[in-house]
């Protein structure tokens, strides 16, 4: 099978070869079927081009899908790819025995070499018998005269030859050859013929007893009678081998390809393709992200490919993984599929955080921090194998629970926030990495009824967000927050009273984005992040929402920029086509 590229940017799949004992008509009629049944999608055409010079089918591939994915699909669903069961079973010395291919080949050459050393003794035998005859042969030549007196002087053939064996020590091979050896042989010609037929032997004696002595000239000739075999009788291999063969998975049929993920405030997941974000030139209309309910929002939307994982973090500390491309493909406004039908999550389980991650070779952890003030990093290798039903990311204690986690490098800092107002930052390498089993350190001393709401990395060109439940909240400068170690008090991250309430959320933002602040009684409001106010630690910040009776602040979010003339979103990077 070869794959061609066209110029209009379509490509083409050629077969030239198709498996022993598969019916080509029955195998294009599948494929038909299969395009039928939108089992397999991307083939524009399908052609039998075979004739008397070989076979040759053709499928034309449509343009912007990727060949290797629908040749995936034709091997995975037709007979271009079939399975032989082969039982490797020989006599070995007479006895039936099941062989892996090292072993056939070893006794091959053992059968090679038995039938080389016993063609090599019967050549011997048979040139030793020849030179035997030529020593006789060129004894009566140098006698002849004493030779023909001798015969004439005999009685009979019998009497001749006991007469030759008594006076030259012949042999009775020799002497019948002496007998039998008509008159022409006496010319200088035939004398010549006979020395050169017998130095030859000599010379070819010598090397079959050379054979028959040495191994190495025995594996030798196994080697050259090989190549002569595949001199006239090789064609090109129609089969290819590969080291590691590998059945063809699910990952293999997708094609690799940029996608747009969006997961809302209530659980909601979907994917559809980047083109469906055309590039605009700046202050462009944009594009709607989606379609929610009344009390749902997106937050932010992100960019991965169809390879890559999505691991999810829930409040027991478990981590539950799923490809890119599992998630089910919609148009950019429907609404999706709830995430907890896509993974299977305990009953009582919340979702509480998710990361994107390519891949689990390079380098880099996860961070995780507990409401207890538990800190937790393990290597980012440790989350490559995943269970169905999850597997445990920190052993959470009872009453504790998880709040965050974050992908880190090795190099980042860490900044924890509580309810009471109080922020630590310590240097990662102050928490060793640990198992996925294990429980954890201590990142901050909690007093009283504190806890610990919120875990970010810190970017000091970027600002921490702070809000309240009464609605209070302020942005500060990520330099304010000072490097400490790892297990203090921490410092004033927001001062708290009765009037601004305890600490809700805590989260590292930048200009170009959008926060949604949410309240207990399901009020939504959406507002610039640089509408809020900068202002230093030590302060309790600015109303950020107005709250009616009784109404608390229960959650923020942050969200793409929001174009406020046109009523739409739009991302502070321009995407591409």
């Amino acid at each position: 099978v070869e794959i061609e590229e066209l110029k209009n940017g379509k490509s083409r799949i050629i077969v030239k070869e198709i498996p022993y004992q598969v019916n080509k008509l029955n195998l294009i009629n599948k494929i038909v079927e299969l395009v039928k049944d939108k089992r397999i999608e991307g083939i524009a055409d399908l052609r039998d081009e075979s004739d008397r010079d070989g076979m040759r089918m053709v499928i034309e591939i449509k343009r912007d899908f990727d060949p290797e994915a629908v040749l995936n699909l034709l091997y995975k669903y037709t007979q271009m790819q079939v399975t032989f069961g082969i039982i490797l079973l020989a006599l070995v010395n007479g006895r039936p025995q099941v062989l892996n291919l090292k072993q056939i080949i070893t006794h091959f050459i053992d059968h090679r070499i038995d039938v080389i050393v016993r063609r090599t003794k019967y050549d011997l035998e048979n040139a030793e018998k020849r030179a035997h005859i030529l020593e006789g042969l060129r004894i009566a030549i140098d006698n002849i005269d004493e030779i023909i007196e001798l015969i004439k002087s005999s009685k009979s053939p019998d009497h001749a030859r006991e007469r030759l064996i008594e006076r030259f020590g012949l042999s009775e091979a020799q002497a019948k050859a002496i007998l039998d050896m008509r008159l022409q042989r006496l010319t200088g010609l035939e004398r010549d013929k006979i020395e050169k037929e017998y130095q030859e032997l000599l010379v070819l004696i010598k090397d079959l007893r050379e054979i028959l002595a040495s191994k190495e000239r025995q594996l030798s000739i196994v080697v050259t009678e090989l190549d002569e075999v595949v001199d006239k009788y090789a064609d090109e291999r129609r089969t290819e081998i590969v080291l590691n063969y590998e059945e063809i998975s699910m990952e293999d049929l997708i094609t690799e390809e940029e996608t747009v993920v969006t997961i809302s405030h209530g659980g909601f997941i979907k994917r559809f393709s980047a083109s469906a974000y055309k590039t605009q030139n700046r202050g462009g209309r944009g594009v709607s992200g989606a379609k929610t309910k009344d009390d749902d929002f997106i937050e932010p939307l992100f960019t991965a490919s169809t390879h890559d994982y999505i691991l999810f973090f829930t409040d027991r500390g478990r981590c539950y993984w799923l490809k890119v491309y599992a998630i089910p493909q919609s148009g950019k406004n429907s609404r999706g599929r709830p995430v907890i039908n896509l993974i299977e999550i305990e009953k009582g389980e919340k979702i509480q955080t998710f990361i994107t991650i390519k891949n689990f070779d390079r380098d880099g952890y996860i961070a995780m921090a507990t409401q207890q003030g538990i800190i937790k990093k393990t290597e980012l290798r440790a989350f490559s194998r995943p269970r169905r039903n999850g597997i445990i990311a920190v052993n959470i204690r009872e009453n504790d629970k998880l709040i965050n986690a974050e992908v880190t490098t090795g190099k980042d800092h860490i900044v924890v926030i509580t309810r009471n107002g109080k922020s630590i930052r310590f240097d990662e390498n102050d928490v060793r990495s640990m198992g996925r089993n294990s429980t954890g350190v201590k990142a901050i001393t909690l007093k009283g009824d504190d806890r610990v709401i919120a875990m970010t990395l810190a970017d000091d060109e970027k600002t921490l967000l702070t809000v309240a439940e009464n609605g209070y909240g302020k942005r500060t400068p990520l330099p304010e927050y000072r490097l400490q170690h790892r297990g203090g008090s921490g410092i004033i991250a927001m001062k708290v009273s009765e009037k601004t309430g305890k600490l809700v959320s805590a989260i590292s933002v930048d200009e170009n984005q959008d926060l949604m602040i949410i309240t207990t009684k399901g009020v939504v409001i959406r507002q610039r992040v640089k509408q809020v106010s900068v202002i230093g630690r030590s302060t309790q910040g600015v109303k950020v929402i107005r709250l009616d009776k009784n109404d608390t602040v229960s959650d923020i979010a942050l969200l793409e920029a929001f174009d406020e003339e046109n009523g739409e979103e739009e991302s502070s990077e321009s995407p591409q086509e």
